[in-house]
């Protein structure tokens, strides 16, 4: 998720655990621990564009390196903090703060390799949207409470908010999916489980993108699953797929390129599609602004006659009024009929 949120959380769980005295403390070293895991955006290479896709949410986000994770945030802090904490205090609160990055960047959809280095994998439980303000904005006001307060309460409340909100999006997960299922059937289609997924829109859990595949066709819509009950679907568009090892076979062995597409073919979870508007780019169909769109955020470049330079990476984040009005407009879409 957003530093903000990685820091709230870090905040809270290290003050869970402290006493009246440390409880500033405990506030300051979790927030910034919670933060410091992100640190791998600044692994990136002028050359070479998608090193910091590589990098990002790997070893840094990795359940093994915790310990060292902490012990990097502790060190920080005892240079401040030495005259008034012990390192064990200072190391506890760093490692309560920086366990919780990796585990709640898994939460969302963009994936985390938890388990590197023994798996590459990039997990990916899809039940919070990568930036909720309605999981931030309470964990920032216990976190602050707390330390204005000095009491461990609030970083307890926040606890347990922080682990009851992401349980919530996996209830709102499974509606979702039954609802695509409900859909898949309707369309007389029979879907392969792994070429199917359901992740929650822009900053909230009631409105979910999705998308399967038949055939060499991904097709995209909207679902609406209200927090009352019921669903809604809005139907979006189909677009072909792109399969890696077919494109790749026209570039030479070896190249920049051809190893360029292979990354991002892993990194998009194999969910590759050619940009509607743009021939030349090649995108990952995971992530649009409207969540029943094929306009994709982001994808690279793909020039032939350069196979021997790495792909350029473009980020496609226009936003008009029409855009937000649409999502608006699904959003809070107030019918709770039946998926159609």
């Amino acid at each position: 998720m957003d530093p903000i949120s990685q820091g709230v959380l870090g905040a809270v769980v290290a003050s869970s655990a402290s006493s009246k005295n440390n409880i500033r403390q405990s506030v300051l070293i979790g927030w910034g621990a919670g933060m410091l895991a992100d640190a791998d955006v600044f692994i990136r290479s002028e050359s070479d564009p998608l090193l910091t896709l590589e990098f990002h949410r790997q070893f840094t986000h990795s359940l093994i390196f915790v310990p060292i994770g902490g012990l990097i945030a502790a060190a920080f802090f005892w240079l401040f903090l030495k005259k008034r904490m012990e390192f064990g205090a200072i190391y506890r609160f760093s490692l309560l703060g920086y366990a919780t990055s990796g585990l709640l960047d898994a939460c969302t959809s963009y994936g985390t390799q938890l388990l590197w280095p023994f798996s590459d994998v990039r997990v990916a439980w899809s039940i919070i949207s990568i930036i909720d303000p309605v999981y931030t904005i309470p964990l920032l006001g216990l976190a602050l409470g707390g330390a204005l307060r000095r009491k461990s309460l609030f970083g307890k409340v926040g606890l347990a908010f922080a682990i009851l909100y992401p349980l919530f999006g996996v209830l709102q997960n499974y509606r979702a999916s039954e609802a695509q299922t409900e859909l898949i059937a309707s369309r007389s289609h029979a879907v392969e489980a792994e070429m199917r997924i359901v992740k929650p829109s822009f900053a909230n859990l009631a409105l979910w993108r999705s998308i399967y595949r038949i055939d060499d066709e991904f097709y995209v819509d909207a679902i609406r699953v209200g927090y009352l009950g019921g669903s809604k679907v809005f139907e979006g568009e189909q677009i072909d797929v792109v399969l890696a090892e077919e494109l790749i076979k026209a570039i030479p062995p070896g190249s920049a390129l051809r190893e360029d597409i292979e990354r991002f073919d892993h990194f998009s979870d194999r969910y590759l599609v050619r940009h509607p508007e743009k021939e030349d780019m090649l995108c990952d169909l995971r992530y649009a602004f409207l969540p029943n769109s094929i306009l994709p955020l982001w994808g690279i470049k793909v020039v032939y006659e350069r196979s021997d330079t790495h792909a350029e990476f473009i980020n496609f984040r226009e936003l008009d009024e029409g855009k937000r009005s649409l999502f608006a407009e699904m959003l809070w879409d107030s019918g709770n009929s039946d998926t159609n």
